[in-house]
């Protein structure tokens, strides 16, 4: 089937927009990919390493208040401390602000739903309800740059978070022999080797044993992290002694983070870690029942190119499959909202401008009465890809909610309904929905009833 521009945006991206074309063929969309980071670098957000205030801020604080000697110098703290947590609240709210600008003005539009794509698969929500501020400069530093990369670099990058090393519990696991272990009493915890093999690498049905799990586990007993020095490797706290993981036997020698990524590297390159991505790839842009000969051929390129990305990619977009008419995937609600905000041709300043109340208002709860409460996945899988999942009661009656209410409130002048309708669908609309869009009573209604349609909950 030939390559459709309106597939492009809608199926690959962010949906249509009436201010930047649809790309205009495959080689265009991987040209943009391989090319710089535009959107990022017009509205930056900040890396872990950079956020303020960080954690290590938070901690000093804490150690400020019970430092702190008479009734006014405790008061006085304790301001310190709520200052900062609302200025880390601003912090979530300028991100998801910088976010969506991006989502609404970038002809990158593939690059965006690649860096969801692999945040999710390297989920690691807050585990303190605080620190949702930082899962965007986790984000940004340790996912976005590595989606045209190679898979080792990304997963190298995700292991070695302070995000997904507080999310797994990786900083409570020490070598049981390990010099750590005879001063503190702790042990081994197998959560990150379990999920690293069996959600980030291989897969479910992976050709591993708990035996790899325990090993891998004992492996990786130094990567760790904390407040001041972020994630680290400390050998006082690794299993002495060589690991065997699917065979291969790492270490033996000095306790090395360098073992770590070796043992990283060979999963990356194994063959069911090469079908596991391709068929997670094709199962989320292009939907559940595509061609199996697609997912060999992604399959047989990762491992050709060693798990290059962008190669995979092309054979994702060059296939029949990716251009099959008939939209077979609900959009989430994240992607719901992106998407509408970007038919809108919503002014990135006007976002920017929000304080963090009103994206809360505006996009947070929303989204959690969808279903999707932000950034913070039920498990360490990330968020279904079923349908169902997302097309129920309560969270279509907050589609359809938002559709209705919101927009008026995020543009000064809302468009013709009977423009918007091909803005926001393309050329040729359901006719259903031309014919809703005519005949509503009010321009809100006449938006709300395309953005709630089926047509546009579809990609």
């Amino acid at each position: 089937m030939p390559f459709d521009p309106i597939l492009a945006a809608i199926r690959f991206g962010n949906g249509l927009s009436p201010d930047v074309a649809a790309p205009a063929s495959v080689e265009d969309m991987l040209s943009m990919l391989e090319g710089p980071d535009r959107a990022a670098q017009a509205f930056p957000i900040q890396l872990y390493d950079e956020v303020v205030p960080s954690r290590l801020d938070f901690q000093s604080a804490g150690a400020a208040i019970r430092a702190a000697e008479g009734e006014e110098a405790v008061e006085a703290a304790e301001a310190a401390r709520t200052e900062m947590r609302a200025a880390a609240f601003e912090v979530l709210g300028r991100s998801t602000a910088s976010q969506l600008a991006r989502d609404i003005t970038t002809a990158d539009g593939f690059r965006e739903r690649l860096t969801r794509f692999w945040a999710d698969h390297f989920t690691a929500p807050a585990t303190n309800g605080l620190w949702r501020y930082l899962v965007y400069p986790y984000i940004e530093g340790a996912i976005r740059p590595h989606v045209t990369g190679q898979f080792a670099d990304m997963l190298r990058a995700a292991v070695m978070s302070p995000m997904l090393i507080q999310y797994l519990a990786q900083q409570v696991s020490v070598g049981p022999n390990s010099r750590q272990a005879r001063n503190s009493g702790r042990g081994l915890n197998e959560n990150m080797a379990r999920e690293v093999l069996e959600l980030h690498t291989l897969g479910v049905g992976g050709g591993y044993t708990q035996t790899d799990v325990r090993e891998f586990a004992e492996l990786l007993t130094g990567v760790t992290t904390n407040v001041r020095n972020g994630g680290h490797y400390d050998a006082r706290r690794a299993e002495p002694g060589a690991e065997t993981v699917l065979g291969v036997t790492y270490g033996g020698d000095e306790e090395s983070v360098d073992h770590v990524m070796a043992a990283l590297d060979d999963l990356a390159r194994h063959p069911d870690t090469a079908r596991h991505l391709s068929q997670k790839l094709v199962t989320h842009f292009i939907g559940p029942q595509a061609d199996p000969a697609l997912v060999d051929a992604m399959t047989r390129t990762y491992a050709a190119t060693d798990g290059n990305l962008m190669a995979v990619y092309d054979v994702m977009l060059s296939a029949e499959a990716a251009w099959a008419p008939r939209l077979q995937k609900v959009k989430q609600p994240y992607g719901f909202i992106a998407s509408s905000l970007r038919a809108l041709a919503v002014p990135p300043a006007s976002l920017l401008e929000l304080k963090y109340v009103d994206v809360r208002r505006l996009v947070l709860n929303p989204l959690q009465r969808m279903g999707q409460e932000f950034q913070q996945p039920v498990g360490p899988d990330g968020w279904p890809e079923d349908d169902e999942a997302w097309i129920t009661p309560q969270g279509m009656a907050g589609r359809i909610t938002w559709a209705m209410q919101m927009p008026e409130q995020l543009v000064d002048r809302l468009p013709d309904p009977r423009e918007f309708v091909i803005d926001a669908l393309g050329p040729t609309p359901a006719e259903p929905v031309v014919f809703a869009a005519n005949a509503a009573e009010t321009v809100s209604d006449g938006i709300g009833l395309v953005l709630a349609s089926a047509a546009f909950q579809r990609r």
